[in-house]
């Protein structure tokens, strides 16, 4: 009886404290509010910019008054501050800020005339992709050459163009031994890591936490032993750590508040192998425009920063589609193909967006070898394709300097391997450096196959001399889709070509005007069903 009579006492008080902590007057959440004006805010960029982050502003003929650059209302912030007792993070850009407040406390605040609008934060999870593999056999270590060469990455090395000059900032989860590991002896020999800072702990210390990031960043500047894991060895670098283990509100807060630490600091580029996903959004808002990292990633893209950003891994999972910021429309988002069959890895997100943009835009390796903390690694990932394309894409600027961010991305969507041809699993391929070593001009590839139209159908005819012949890849893959009237696919296909008629596409299957487009061995084509 006793027990009994405790256990209802307990029950009373666990009850009580769910109605004031859990669901009532008490329960805080997260939330954004947006404020109305930045009016009579003082700017001085010359004190706020980097030398290169006006540099890059003149060159791109940007505003060094643009009021998204202005700090907050410090009035405002403190009257917030005043009513919730503290201030998460405060963001320039969009002239929010990031409270954590009550019901009692978020009314007061709706109520301020200078508080344009209060958005909850819902929980959610900011993730890195990637599966490692400590074991590696003989055949592994030659993917250290082939993740270089498949971009024609040796080109670069050749006539010396080595990402010098250009500014990488690296958003990630840590990066352990980075200031001693010989991988990364040639930055710290050179003075190549600028700027560094843990948007968790407040503090510039960056060389500790998940290795992750380690992996990133010698994906792009790495070299073991002579050889490169990544192409951009002279690049200079900004280091953010914006994800921690399981947090489920700030980390979106940490990679906002990292985009406008690399603008002012100066970054030509940023690389980020981070997204979200199912914990947050649903796949209808993947449109390029909802999620704020999305928002801010065009953001930066219009500041003349280059956004690379991993596609995701949930192509053989129920998402499917890319993570968030993945979807915006200025970011060069990268897929991952298998370095053993040369096209798609079975777990490499899909596009296209919500809207029917589409993603992504290249790919890379998605398995290959990495710098760890003490070794090397086997691991896979888009979160590791996306860092090779980002060094491919810092010696690719290097060598023409005049482009502007956006000029670029198109450059590097031209030097795919499938151009002008791309489907939702590949995009335009793998980028290659022969195109910016010929300055953008391309061997014209003389017809590899023909549309025949016979009865109901059309065939793509291959010319069989190209049949079993080793040119481009290592096998005889023929790409092909149908576009439809409203400029999105509505289905792609790849084959292995074993004889000269190596598809049919049966005309009753799609109205008039579709367009069936065609790629094999360099050479593409077009054929308007009518």
């Amino acid at each position: 009886m006793v027990s009994i009579s405790r256990f209802l006492i307990l029950r009373f008080v666990a009850i009580v404290i769910g109605i004031f902590f859990g669901t009532g007057l008490f329960a805080q959440g997260r939330y954004w509010v947006y404020l109305a004006d930045k009016e009579g805010v003082k700017f001085n960029p010359y004190q706020y910019f980097d030398k290169k982050a006006i540099e890059r502003r003149i060159k791109n003929g940007i505003s060094l008054f643009d009021t998204t650059d202005f700090p907050l209302r410090q009035d405002y912030v403190s009257n917030i501050e005043q009513i919730t007792g503290s201030i998460n993070c405060e963001l320039r850009w969009f002239n929010a800020l990031s409270i954590t407040a009550n019901k009692d406390q978020i009314d007061k605040i709706r109520q301020l005339q200078y508080v344009k609008e209060v958005s909850e934060i819902e929980p959610g999870q900011f993730v890195t992709t990637g599966i490692f593999d400590t074991i590696l056999q003989t055949e592994d270590l030659d993917l250290l050459d082939k993740q270089i060469t498949r971009l024609q990455g040796e080109l670069f090395g050749q006539y010396s163009f080595t990402g010098s000059g250009i500014r990488i900032a690296v958003f990630d989860a840590g990066f352990p031994s980075v200031d001693t590991n010989p991988a990364f002896a040639h930055l710290q020999k050179n003075g190549r890591i600028i700027a560094t800072w843990d948007f968790a702990r407040k503090k510039p210390f960056v060389y500790a936490y998940n290795p992750h990031g380690t992996m990133v960043l010698s994906c792009i500047t790495g070299i073991i032993k002579g050889k490169k894991i990544g192409l951009a060895t002279d690049a200079e670098f900004l280091l953010a750590r914006t994800e921690i283990e399981r947090e489920n509100y700030a980390e979106e807060e940490y990679w906002l508040e990292a985009v406008e630490w690399a603008d002012k600091n100066g970054a030509d580029i940023i690389n980020s192998s981070l997204g979200y996903t199912h914990e947050r959004y649903y796949t209808f808002e993947m449109d390029g425009h909802t999620s704020l990292v999305s928002k801010a990633a065009n953001m930066a893209a219009r500041k003349g920063i280059l956004v690379i950003n991993a596609m995701g891994n949930d192509g053989n999972r129920d998402w499917k589609i890319m993570a968030t910021p993945a979807d915006a429309d200025s970011v060069l988002s990268v897929g991952a193909i298998s370095p053993y069959t040369d096209f798609h890895a079975n777990f490499s997100s899909f596009g296209p967006t919500a809207n029917f943009k589409m993603k992504p835009n290249v790919v890379a390796f998605g398995q290959l070898i990495v710098a760890s903390t003490d070794k090397l690694e086997k691991v896979k990932g888009t979160s590791f394709a996306a860092p090779l394309i980002t060094g491919f894409a810092a010696c690719a600027w290097q060598i023409m300097p005049y482009l502007t961010n956006m000029q670029l991305f198109e450059n590097i969507q031209e030097s795919g391997h499938l151009f002008p041809y791309y489907d939702y699993a590949h995009g335009f391929g793998v980028p290659q450096a022969s195109f910016f070593i010929n300055n953008g001009n391309v061997l014209k590839m003389e017809s590899t196959f023909e549309f025949l139209h016979e009865k109901d159908s059309i065939f793509i005819k291959v010319d069989k001399k190209y049949i079993d012949k080793q040119f481009f890849q290592k096998s005889n893959y023929l790409y092909y889709h149908i576009e439809n009237n409203k400029n999105y696919l509505d289905e792609y296909w790849l084959v292995d070509v074993f004889n000269e008629k190596a598809a049919a596409i049966a005309l009753k299957d799609y109205p008039n005007g579709v367009v069936l487009q065609a790629h094999y061995k360099g050479f593409t084509n077009s054929y308007r069903i009518k």
